[in-house]
């Protein structure tokens, strides 16, 4: 038996609350992109700030893992049918 690490429950809030401001950030991102699409027939999307597209890349990458924890913890909870 693997013994869990139990960390305070302020960090595992924080770490909810910015995972899934970040999923719904995506997901809204998608649908802006998806109305300009269609309204345009195009998206041109170009940040010339290096440190704000440092920063989108680092919150895409927490957003993936975020993702991945959720998918993964969603999977454990499911019972098999016996």
């Amino acid at each position: 038996m693997v013994n869990a690490v139990k960390l305070p429950k302020s960090f595992v809030a924080l770490f909810h609350c910015l995972g899934f401001s970040c999923l719904f950030g995506a997901v809204l991102h998608e649908i802006l992109t998806f109305v300009e699409i269609l309204q345009y027939g195009r998206s041109v999307v170009v940040e010339p700030n290096p440190a704000i597209l440092t920063s989108e890349i680092a919150l895409s990458f927490f957003t993936l893992i975020y993702f991945i924890y959720l998918f993964q913890h969603f999977i454990r909870s499911i019972k098999p049918s016996k």
